[in-house]
């Protein structure tokens, strides 16, 4: 796992600078286009005060037709503001490449759970938009105590399994409070659900339901033990052909950090 967090930031960093190059470059050639577009608007004014049958006129105009150059003008800056958008949205997903992975971030810390959730459904958005609609049903709860990089890997996993578990359309429902000194977060899909012969071994390793090839059963045995490693527990709850709920309730502080590092 450290081994992919310092994979996952130096992917960021490498993509962090040409990233940064190409929205600079898209900025200057926003301003470049709309400078060539204004000295167009004075040319075309020149060019109709010109005699119909100028030929100079007849010339222009015939490649205005052959360029197309009514879409351009309306393209061109259309192109230009949807690259930018994109590279808006890569940054983003830089961004929550590093919050993420964090690498850095080999002590206890208290995390803003919330934070920890939308950056992995950002990541985690090419398992999920095709299949579900994500519903967020976020309570108050304070900052946790915790390890950020292995509480991601643990919403990652539970994430990507309600996605899988839905064959077309359907819903994930993420819900989070707090209760004393614990806070919760519940991950409901409208899936398949689990057969009840098999919930008491879903967090056993290598087990797993799907088809050879497509699940190595490791995943939520690595989940469970992350929550153990925090001191919390994980629950679920399913019913066939409805859905199924996972309950991660993780302390607000760790009283035994130190010890669970090692541990």
């Amino acid at each position: 796992m450290a081994s992919l967090g310092q994979l996952a930031a130096g992917v960021a960093h490498e993509i962090n600078n040409p990233v940064g190059f190409v929205s600079s470059n898209l900025g200057t050639l926003h301003t470049y286009a709309e400078r060539l577009l204004a000295v167009m608007a004075i040319y075309e004014k020149i060019i109709a005060a010109l005699p119909a049958d100028s030929v100079y006129r007849q010339m222009v105009e015939q490649a205005r037709q052959t360029a197309d150059v009514d879409y351009l003008k309306e393209d061109i800056l259309t192109l230009i503001r949807e690259s930018a958008e994109g590279v808006t949205h890569v940054r983003q997903i830089v961004l929550d490449l590093k919050v993420f992975s964090h690498v850095d971030a080999v002590e206890w810390q208290a995390t803003d759970l919330h934070q920890c959730i939308d950056s992995t459904l950002n990541l985690a958005a090419h398992e999920i938009k095709y299949k579900a609609e994500v519903v967020k049903e976020y309570g108050d709860i304070p900052a946790i105590e915790c390890l950020p990089a292995q509480l991601n890997q643990v919403l990652l996993n539970l994430l990507v399994n309600a996605a899988q578990a839905i064959e077309k359309q359907g819903t994930i429902t993420i819900r989070t409070s707090a209760d004393a000194d614990e806070v919760s977060v519940a991950i409901s899909d409208t899936g398949c659900g689990i057969a009840p012969e098999n919930l008491t071994r879903v967090f056993d390793p290598f087990f797993t339901t799907k088809p050879v090839g497509t699940g190595t059963g490791l995943g939520l045995s690595i989940t469970y033990s992350i929550v153990r490693k925090h001191h919390g527990r994980i629950e679920v709850d399913s019913e066939p052909g409805k859905g199924t709920t996972f309950r991660v309730i993780l302390p607000i502080r760790q009283p035994l950090a130190a010890e669970a590092i090692v541990a």
